[in-house]
């Protein structure tokens, strides 16, 4: 009796930790598919900050975005600018130059173009500097603003590790070792 007991309430909070407890929206472009968990309580905030057309500042910043993800997937190379290889600032440098726009060729550099944002006025088209060296504090990272939505920023750069790829800034090793966000056009 009591082993039947335990077993039924076991099932019921099984079933009742289980149901409602999170729910995947997803978004789909042309590059890549991104999924968020939102719990119950998030969920009606979440869906109405979702949008699948998010309107950027001018034609430049979205040819600027594109030139960048034709380069996904691209291995890392230190100094590279093409799809050979290609490295964090090269891959910035690489996109802005495509319209014209010229760029200092160093992410530390980088850094002190444009206008500095705080996080909440980030928008496609913005710059992401990182301190990644754990032994030196100077700038040594920079992506791309492609999204963002759902409070989230997406951003893509060129990992040592995995080559040309987007991340969220949301993701644990790019939160902490985020230093500011700039506007460039």
């Amino acid at each position: 009796m009591i082993r039947k007991f335990i077993y039924l309430f076991s099932i019921t909070a099984f079933t009742l930790t289980s149901c409602g407890g999170s729910r995947v929206v997803t978004k789909k472009d042309d590059s890549r598919t991104i999924e968020k968990r939102y719990s119950n309580a998030e969920e009606k905030d979440a869906t109405e900050t979702y949008n699948n057309e998010i309107p950027l500042a001018s034609p430049k910043i979205a040819n600027i975005i594109t030139t960048a993800k034709q380069f996904e997937g691209t291995r890392y190379k230190y100094g590279g600018t093409t799809k050979r290889g290609m490295d964090c600032s090269g891959l910035i440098y690489t996109a802005f130059i495509e319209e014209d726009i010229s760029m200092p060729r160093t992410s530390r550099a980088m850094s002190l173009e444009g206008e500095r944002l705080h996080i909440k006025e980030v928008e496609p088209g913005d710059l992401l500097f990182f301190e990644t060296n754990k032994n030196k504090k100077v700038i040594n990272h920079v992506g791309l603003v492609v999204d963002v939505y759902a409070q989230q920023i997406f951003f893509i750069h060129a990992s040592t590790s995995s080559g040309v790829i987007i991340s969220s800034l949301s993701e644990n090793y790019w939160n902490e070792h985020f230093v500011m966000a700039r506007r460039v056009l």
